[in-house]
């Protein structure tokens, strides 16, 4: 699983910007610092949106190996619901 949540680093602590859901209370990560600044917040939201897609997808290739399957129209359902698209 892929979850990418944005935070703030001040004195040596990581404060998130929202609880991840679906996390255990002992988790990996990878922290990227960017630059003060630099990162205009649209392009970020951009982004992340763009990680969990590739996650999202990572997700449905390893469901398919295990022979996980749902119907099609469940995902299209929620695909809309996800990008605010009417059906």
């Amino acid at each position: 699983m892929l979850k990418t949540v944005e935070g703030v680093y001040q004195n040596g602590q990581i404060e998130l910007a929202e609880l991840p859901q679906d996390v255990s209370d002992y988790a990996q990560v990878l922290v990227t610092f960017l630059e003060p600044g630099r990162v205009n917040p649209e392009k970020l939201r951009q982004l992340i949106d763009q990680l969990e897609t590739i996650a999202g997808i990572q997700q449905g290739f390893e469901e398919l190996d295990a022979g996980q399957t749902r119907p099609l129209g469940d995902f299209i359902e929620e695909m809309q619901q996800k990008y605010g698209i009417s059906g």
